[in-house]
């Protein structure tokens, strides 16, 4: 493919060795403030699919993120962080990483430059034409992520990528890809920094802008999340407070007959 890797361009910076602490720390923050601006670039973009997202999701569809290394980490981070967040499903928005599970925590050797393994991850999950595929690669050139994209195209199951290589194979096999443009990484080839921080703003947009979409937030408050730990039974208790005009122990019964901030307004309107 003729296209110019510039995830893996050399640094603008060099003999980082030589640099103090405090040195080390300011370059990186000044490549880091560069990557909402590559994003902000690449909003049409990220309409555009999470516009497709949101249709899917409607009409009772799931939304698969397939990735290898950090790209797939961060596809399973944002996937599971929806079912607490906004109380949906864990199988609405399901995350894949090349290597299966033990790659969350350690490198698979070769896992992602299978060709076959991506589409059968898939399968495993009876993926039909009402889910959404998002294949997540820095580079662009991830064969387990590329070919696991075909493969959907084939069968007519709507693809979206993320990725900060322009004209990359995997933008060029998305139908709706999102190309974030950061350049250069401070660490030359480190893609887990600003081409990472870039993939993790644009997951936290599809999710946050399909989820409100979909009527999981009421006002600008997840009514949804799941009560697990007492801070977030605390901040449903003070939502139904702020709602209502009630006591907080009020509040705190409500809540614990309703399980749901909005379950326990609903009731108590009732």
């Amino acid at each position: 493919m003729g296209f110019t890797k510039t995830t893996e361009a050399d640094s603008h910076y060099n003999h980082l060795e030589k640099m103090t602490v405090s040195e080390l720390l300011s370059n990186i923050n000044s490549e880091d403030k560069t990557v909402p601006i590559a994003v902000n670039k690449a909003l049409p973009q990220i309409e555009n699919l999470t516009e497709q997202v949101v249709k899917k999701l409607r009409d009772g569809g799931r939304l698969f993120y397939i990735g290898a290394g950090t790209s797939g980490r961060l596809g399973i981070l944002d996937a599971s962080e929806c079912p607490p967040t906004f109380g949906v499903p864990h199988e609405l928005v399901i995350g894949l990483i090349a290597g299966g599970d033990t790659a969350i925590r350690k490198a698979v050797e070769f896992a992602e430059d299978s060709k076959t393994q991506g589409w059968k991850d898939l399968q495993k999950f009876n993926i039909s034409e009402k889910d959404f595929v998002i294949g997540i690669a820095a580079s662009g050139t991830t064969p387990y992520v590329i070919y696991a994209l075909k493969e959907c195209n084939k069968n007519n199951i709507n693809t979206g990528c993320i990725t900060c290589n322009e004209g990359s194979p995997l933008a060029l096999t998305a139908k709706y890809p999102i190309v974030v443009i950061v350049g250069p990484e401070f660490v030359t080839g480190s893609s887990r920094m600003k081409a990472g921080t870039a993939q993790k703003l644009v997951l936290n947009m599809i999710s946050t802008t399909t989820m409100i979409q979909l009527g999981k937030v009421k006002g600008n408050k997840m009514v949804d999340m799941q009560l697990s730990n007492n801070k977030l039974v605390n901040r449903g208790a003070k939502m139904i407070m702020n709602e209502l005009f009630v006591s907080e122990e009020e509040a705190n019964q409500l809540l614990k007959e309703a399980k749901s901030v909005r379950k326990a307004i609903a009731n108590y309107k009732k």
